[in-house]
């Protein structure tokens, strides 16, 4: 699914989103940036020793939640990756949704200092961490769409990795860009 909105399009993918072909993929990376489960073990795997070489060497104290960080892309087909630590869920009354805000901000501005022209982005957070989806696809969107007018970004691609995420993701989608247009 595809949407339009001014000179960018916000793509939803249902699949891997080391496969992406877009300049960079972001990382739903852990404080330490060094690999883990679920997306970004992924990604550590898939782009090889070299992101682990080069987050141990520019970042050795990690990265805090809602920050972002970027390396080369290793053996992906982007770039770059820019890793970002969401927040664990704690009941939601705790700052988590200024913390995942945070971290897609943070990303887009980061992604613009280096030029490029197209993003993917994982659902960050929803994973081992218990961000509620409906909750996070609400704040992901809404924040890529608050950004994307302050970057050179044309493309931006949410990959989820089940069916019931990318309904989840479709229905905010068209409801949010409904409710943005006004």
């Amino acid at each position: 699914m595809e949407k339009k909105l001014g000179s960018s399009i916000i793509k939803l993918v249902k699949g891997d989103i080391t496969k992406e072909e877009t300049d960079v993929i972001v990382n739903a990376a852990n404080p330490s940036l060094r690999g883990g489960g679920g997306v970004d073990g992924a990604i550590h795997h898939a782009g090889g020793q070299q992101i682990l070489k080069e987050c141990i060497a520019k970042y050795p104290s990690g990265c805090n939640p809602g920050e972002a960080r970027i390396t080369s892309g290793g053996l992906l087909k982007a770039k770059w990756v820019i890793h970002t630590p969401g927040p664990i869920w704690k009941g939601g009354n705790r700052g988590e949704s200024t913390i995942l805000r945070n971290s897609y901000k943070n990303s887009l501005l980061l992604a613009e200092e280096y030029s490029v022209s197209s993003i993917a982005f994982p659902s960050i957070s929803t994973g081992i961490y218990g961000y509620p989806i409906e909750y996070a696809a609400e704040v992901a969107i809404k924040t890529v769409l608050e950004v994307l007018s302050q970057t050179n970004i044309k493309r931006i691609h949410f990959v989820l990795f089940s069916d019931s995420d990318y309904y989840i993701y479709k229905q905010k989608l068209e409801s949010i860009i409904n409710e943005f247009e006004k």
